[in-house]
């Protein structure tokens, strides 16, 4: 008779737990899992880190920003800017800035490729626009016109002729010159060749017809135009200097200055009214914008805009203005 083993055979015993073993490391899910954490690793490894967030609404100037706009403003020709001026700059600066954001965040990037300062005159643009959709009326524009009609104001006309004494000529006698001449052109006709022999040959003109301060002031000097619109017309007066030298001066006629009416200038008012409003709607513009940001600016001292050199070539086409 064949006897059983009253117990399992050794290799049995330890068979049990190594098959068990072997499948569950046969599983799919295990392998699934495996994959999955290598996998994930492997991203975290290579991935380059998330860029920080910009915050949107802050400004940074920095002292290297500042110095750019300094070469930039030496570039053109000019001495160092003075802090006044470069506030100015940074402030122009921080403007074009937010303007850009503005017109990012409205999407006038998307179909533009041109720099930040072309964005900026987009909004410049979209604030004129919003400015003429304002479309004044007569009564609009007479109340306006009433409260700036100084700015229309004409200013006098006068025809005169003169006669020149030469300070170059008479040296320090040339306003006496001029004075004893009177009692020899009184009387006689202003235009007579005897009257103009009196007088030294002028390098410009001997009359001027509707003449105005401005234009004389121009020509002759301050001193002369203020002169001159004292004169009254039919008779030699003077004698008045000039940067020339000295004048006997005939004044044919005189227009006083005048504010002119309403009619007289309506398309000039309307198209300083429509200039006042655009600046007004672009300037609210701004503000409110400018309202939703932080701008931070450095403090500039002396020594911060000392050694800046422009770089050779460098091309003075893009303009700064410190107004």
């Amino acid at each position: 008779m064949k006897l059983m083993p009253i117990a399992p055979e050794a290799s049995a015993v330890f068979d049990v737990p190594k098959n068990k073993g072997y499948r569950f490391l046969s599983e799919p899910l295990l392998h699934f899992v495996v994959v999955g954490v290598v996998l994930f690793g492997a991203y975290r490894l290579l991935a380059p880190a998330p860029e920080e967030v910009v915050d949107q609404q802050t400004i940074n100037l920095t002292k290297d920003d500042v110095r750019q706009l300094a070469v930039t403003w030496l570039a053109q020709g000019r001495p160092t800017p003075t802090p006044d001026e470069m506030r100015s700059l940074m402030d122009q600066k921080v403007t074009e800035e937010i303007l850009f954001r503005e017109a990012v965040s409205l999407g006038l990037d998307r179909d533009d490729e041109i720099i930040k300062r072309r964005l900026a005159q987009k909004m410049d643009f979209l604030a004129a626009d919003l400015a003429t959709l304002d479309e004044p009326d007569n009564a609009q524009l007479k109340e306006w016109y009433s409260k700036h009609s100084d700015r229309f104001a004409l200013s006098p006309h006068l025809s005169f002729r003169h006669l020149y004494f030469s300070s170059d000529k008479h040296s320090q006698a040339a306003r006496e010159a001029a004075a004893a001449a009177i009692p020899a052109v009184s009387g006689k006709p202003a235009n007579s060749p005897e009257v103009a022999s009196v007088a030294d040959p002028f390098m410009f003109r001997n009359y001027y017809g509707d003449a105005t301060p401005e234009q004389m002031a121009r020509e002759f000097g301050p001193g002369f135009a203020k002169a001159l619109f004292t004169l009254t017309p039919g008779s030699w007066q003077g004698p008045v200097q000039s940067g020339y030298g000295w004048h006997l001066i005939w004044v044919d006629s005189i227009e006083p200055g005048r504010v002119p009416a309403f009619e007289e200038v309506a398309p000039a008012v309307k198209s300083a009214w429509l200039d006042e409003r655009y600046e007004e709607v672009k300037n609210n513009a701004l503000k409110e914008m400018r309202s939703r940001y932080f701008v931070n600016l450095p403090t500039v001292t002396a020594e911060d805009l000392q050694g800046l050199e422009v770089p050779a070539g460098a091309s003075a086409q893009i303009e700064l203005s410190a107004q």
